[in-house]
């Protein structure tokens, strides 16, 4: 059935759409199956999106019609369907009146996603009137609270050196915290890996005392305060206030030291808002694992790592892994760096829409897959800056002289780019980033041919 002409509105214009301020608008690539015309395709998802189905139904009426989705604006040729939703149709807290990204997504891209006459529909962008992106949390920490943390200035207070316990699984509760303590020697940050968590040969308490118990000694020893961020994803509620809470009695002074990691794609929006909500001092440190399943260029459902990021802002959290933008060993290119302007920037423009954040605050970019020091000048000279967190785990320990070496390669590399210097004349001064290259060789011969001759010479001398 072609309902185009009740939910397609082609003369509107999205900046008249955007001046009313009553409705969400999305930008989908979709492509119909064989035999369906692209408008009857695009009139079809917006209906399943919002008050229709696949018959006309006799208790609609014009209140009905007044909230239907409406595609706006279509390019055939590139796949393009931009569908705006009346902010109305999107489900409310009964108990504050706040929005939830859950109903967000239902409408977005729930029964859309499986429609017969779709071959393919991926999300690319959304925008947010402001009065909608009022309702929702936003971030209650950001960067600049771990920042205060490491006694440096609250803006701009730059790179925050950090790692993964590696292996992700397999330590028990001593070792994993002799590794933490070994890094803390030299580095800023550590992060559990997204599956540790409360396994039978590392239980999380007991666990959880010996990694507080060395952080103490590593700032005794350093006289500089260090950071954990500690994995408190559970399927149930109860069960990540519980862990949550167990973390903050063990550290007790240090408690401000202590980011809550959340796996966000796996558990879902209740997770991340279970956190944001129930401890808004800590920072909120959202995990994305699992996300290609959806995000991945090569999946043509779903939405984009850049719309996850986007939600994620939206939802608190107060970081989330946006990947290393092509100077890594996951998915991506340079071009994701919008996917860190986004969460960052308080007015930032995507693939098709231009987001005005109104204030609301950023998310930090933490940074991981396969980086250390030698892919670090170059990622930093893409991205125009080091305010985030990097989380590098062969990046540290796998550093020939260990993961106290593996740090402080990590910190020069960025003193390197701020310093604009050669990175093979910077590493002839700079021990432990001249042993990266050796602990790496294979980026150093991709990166910097002829640093083999360059680093002896060097070391002749």
């Amino acid at each position: 059935m072609d309902q185009s002409n009740r939910y397609a509105r082609l003369d509107l214009t999205e900046a008249d759409l955007m001046a009313g301020g009553q409705h969400v608008l999305v930008a989908y690539i979709m492509r119909p199956k064989a035999g369906y015309g692209f408008l009857e395709t695009a009139a079809h998802l917006a209906a399943e999106s919002s008050t229709g189905t696949n018959v006309e139904v006799s208790t609609t009426d014009d209140f009905t019609r007044g909230v239907d989705a409406l595609v706006y604006e279509i390019d055939e040729s590139k796949g393009v369907v931009k569908i705006a939703f009346p902010v109305d149709l999107f489900d409310r807290n009964i108990i504050d009146g706040r929005a939830m990204l859950c109903s967000f997504l239902t409408l977005t891209i729930g029964n859309n996603q499986g429609m017969g006459d779709v071959e393919y529909a991926k999300m690319h962008d959304f925008w947010l009137p402001p009065a909608y992106l009022r309702a929702f949390d936003g971030p209650s920490t950001t960067i600049s609270d771990l920042w205060r943390v490491l006694g440096r200035p609250h803006v701009d207070g730059g790179f925050i050196v950090g790692t993964i316990i590696k292996p992700k699984l397999g330590l028990r509760p001593q070792p994993f915290a002799d590794a933490c303590h070994d890094f803390w020697l030299g580095g800023d940050f550590i992060k559990n890996d997204e599956p540790q968590g409360n396994q039978t040969f590392a239980p999380l308490k007991d666990t959880i005392r010996l990694v507080a118990d060395a952080m103490k000694r590593a700032q005794d020893k350093t006289g500089k305060a260090k950071l954990f961020s500690a994995n408190i994803t559970a399927d149930d509620h109860h069960e990540m206030i519980a862990r949550a809470e167990f973390i903050l009695e063990t550290f007790g002074t240090d408690a401000d030291h202590v980011a809550f990691l959340v796996d966000g794609y796996v558990t879902g929006p209740a997770a991340i808002t279970t956190a944001r909500r129930a401890f808004p001092r800590q920072y909120l440190h959202y995990h994305r694992a699992g996300h290609g399943a959806v995000t991945s260029p090569q999946s043509m459902r779903g939405y984009t790592a850049f719309v996850l990021s986007k939600m994620a802002r939206l939802q608190g959290a107060s970081g989330i892994h946006t990947g290393t933008m092509g100077y890594g060993k996951m998915e991506g290119e340079p071009a994701d760096k919008l996917m860190a302007y986004m969460i960052t920037d308080d007015v930032a423009t995507g693939p098709y829409f231009r987001q005005e954040w109104a204030g609301m605050a950023p998310t930090t970019p933490i940074i991981s897959g396969g980086m250390n020091a030698l892919r670090m000048p170059g990622f930093f000279a893409n991205l125009g800056h080091s305010n985030l967190v990097m989380t590098a785990g062969g990046g540290a320990f796998g550093h020939i002289d260990g993961a106290i070496a593996g740090a402080a390669s990590l910190r020069q590399a960025e003193q390197c780019w701020k310093e604009g210097a050669d990175p093979l004349e910077f590493a002839k001064d700079h021990k432990e980033f001249a042993r990266a290259f050796e602990s790496f060789p294979n980026d150093a011969d991709k990166l910097f041919p002829g640093w083999r001759k360059a680093l002896r010479i060097n070391s002749a001398a």
